[in-house]
């Protein structure tokens, strides 16, 4: 068969490079990379990093407001799939480019699969929210990775075609977990911190960025914690930040984006994470290192319920107090399968 696969941002090539060997193994792919992440940074780094194939379209869209930005992906992907007549259009998460390629298939009559589907924050507020709700509601094959996700579609009425077929990051990270110990003197060694001896943060979530959001709060609580925070600077935050006139941050280094390899070494090598970011959350819990979320709420609620995750909002009282007091449970279950998601959802495709 022939599969038209739409990227635009870091955690969904991290998706799509797990998913990308087994579904070449079977089927063609035509890789689309929207450009909605388009520096090195953002980009190229994750292509380098991760072993994922050169894409082959890149749409170049560039950045935005969402209404400006979708349009020009949902023009340029229903092109694509005009020229290309695939039999399958293969989705992830929940960005802006999610919901264009998703659109522009469903017109076009292509069936969609939706990897990472059923997720739900109940907060519309969220630009994500509606785009992955959309996607669900137009997608022909849905791969989920927990029950969870599987029941908020029932209670959607989406219940035909619903699998659970695991987190396809847990793949990629298996994958990757026996580089991490000798990354880690080198890549820990350059930053001037030691195991278990630092906070990793990483903020980029609109609510905690956008207008006159609280992250001038995040980062006063972060440094006020007194011990080495890093925190690795999406370009949206890079923007907040020149904005928002912080003081001097002595405990707080704010550093360029890391590829793949890198930031899963400092976020297993840290005594804890802090972070606005879905796939940070379960890295987090993967590698076994206890993560206060800075949002109200969490896609990924099992990994609340397991102890290893607590919300804090952006409230800095409560950062400080639960970085300062936070002790993980002894247990730590098997959430999101068993790191052959990929396989799995291949399988399904036919």
């Amino acid at each position: 068969m022939k599969i038209v696969s739409v990227v635009g941002a870091r955690p969904q090539f991290v998706k799509a490079a797990a998913m990308s060997r087994p579904l070449r193994e079977r089927h063609e792919e035509v890789l689309v990379h929207t450009g909605q992440h388009y520096d090195y940074e953002m980009s190229g780094i994750f292509f380098d990093g991760l072993g994922l194939p050169t894409p082959d379209v890149n749409l170049g869209v560039g950045s935005g407001s969402h209404g400006a930005q979708t349009a020009r992906m949902l023009e340029a992907i229903e092109a694509i799939l005009v020229a290309h007549r695939p039999d399958w259009l293969l989705v992830y998460g929940d960005t802006n480019s999610t919901l264009a390629a998703a659109l522009a298939a469903a017109k076009l009559s292509v069936p969609i699969a939706h990897v990472e589907a059923g997720l739900r924050s109940f907060d519309r507020t969220m630009p994500e929210e509606v785009n992955r709700v959309v996607t669900d509601h137009l997608a022909t094959l849905l791969l989920c990775p927990s029950e969870t996700a599987v029941a908020h579609l029932a209670a959607e009425g989406i219940t035909r075609n619903v699998h659970v077929v695991g987190d396809v990051m847990l793949d990629l990270l298996c994958e990757a977990r026996p580089q991490l110990a000798a990354r880690a003197s080198t890549v820990l060694g350059g930053l001037g911190v030691t195991e278990g001896a630092y906070v990793l943060a990483t903020v980029h979530r609109s609510a905690n960025t956008d207008g006159h959001a609280p992250l001038a709060d995040i980062l006063k609580a972060l440094d006020s914690l007194g011990e080495p925070v890093i925190f690795p600077v999406h370009p949206r935050t890079r923007a907040a930040l020149a904005e928002a006139a912080c003081p001097p941050m002595p405990h707080v280094r704010l550093i360029d984006p890391l590829g793949y390899l890198d930031m899963v070494t400092l976020i297993g090598s840290a005594r804890l994470v802090l972070t606005d970011s879905g796939g940070v959350q379960k890295e987090a819990y993967w590698l076994g290192v206890p993560c206060l979320t800075l949002r109200a709420e969490t896609e990924w609620v099992e990994t609340v319920q397991a102890g290893w995750n607590t919300l804090v909002g952006a409230d800095p009282a409560r950062i400080v107090e639960a970085a300062r007091s936070i002790t993980p449970p002894a247990a730590r279950p098997p959430l999101y399968g068993d790191g052959r998601a990929a396989t799995r959802c291949v399988d399904l495709l036919g």
